[in-house]
């Protein structure tokens, strides 16, 4: 159990590294520990792979009441959520209509050039996070918060989503102009009025900060690893709620 709690608490990656560095130890100690941190980390990722999707809304999901118009010409916009590991996230925003580019990444912390490992340990406070460059004349921001509390993740749970818990995991929105801090927070008490969840909402609107990309391993993982079974079970159900809930957002 020690062994497990280390492994959640560290990540994936991390985990994998130091089984490797495990091997290294004199033969019969070596060999102990690394059978006794592969079976955890192989119960870890059965935890991952079976753990339910997060909870959808109750209700309808409602239009913003506060919201910016579509822009009158193309341009550029950025907006940053986090909700839950990146890898999903970052998926979803790849297949909405007007998304230019999304990139995973650490945003909200206090440490300069996290890393995957580093930010696991939950001590730099980033939140895994996607970057998402718009075209504010094709979508609004109130559209990309709805498909954010709507499809990306479960934002009633604080500091953890399904099976990852930390709270690099948190559901944040950082906000990059006054405006989307407005439509962000408007919309959060909307939902809360509305009673869409059954919780209230526990995402944190935060002013932007520096945004790290995240390692290139990391990069379109859906895209890379569509049989992974965190994929399957977690991620590949968002893909199949935007495109049944989104139709005209959806690409």
């Amino acid at each position: 159990m020690i062994v497990l709690t280390y492994l959640l608490s560290v990540g994936r990656w991390s985990a994998l590294k130091q089984i490797m560095e495990l091997s290294t130890k004199p033969p019969v100690l070596g060999r102990t520990l690394v059978i006794v941190a592969l079976f955890s980390f192989v119960a870890w990722s059965a935890v991952r792979a079976i753990s339910s999707p997060p909870s959808l809304p109750l209700t309808t999901l409602p239009a913003p009441d506060v919201d910016a118009p579509l822009a009158a010409k193309p341009s550029k916009a950025v907006a940053v959520f986090a909700g839950g590991c990146f890898w999903g996230t970052q998926a979803v925003y790849e297949h909405v209509i007007g998304v230019e580019k999304a990139t995973a990444g650490y945003c909200g912390g206090t440490v300069e050039h996290p890393y995957y490992e580093l930010v696991c340990t939950g001590s730099t406070g980033h939140a895994e996070s996607v970057h998402v460059v718009y075209d504010p004349s094709r979508i609004t921001y109130g559209q990309l918060l709805m498909i954010f509390f709507g499809v990306v993740h479960d934002p009633t749970q604080k500091n953890h989503q399904g099976p990852d818990y930390g709270t690099q995991y948190r559901s944040a929105i950082f906000y990059t102009t006054d405006e989307q801090k407005k439509i962000a927070e408007a919309y959060i008490a909307q939902i809360n009025a509305a009673k869409v969840y059954k919780h209230s909402i526990a995402t944190e609107v935060t002013k932007y900060s520096t945004f790290y990309d995240a390692e290139d391993y990391h990069q379109d993982y859906l895209v890379k690893h569509p049989d992974d079974g965190y994929i399957r079970a977690m991620d590949m159900p968002k893909l199949e709620l935007l495109k049944r809930e989104f139709p005209q957002l959806y690409r």
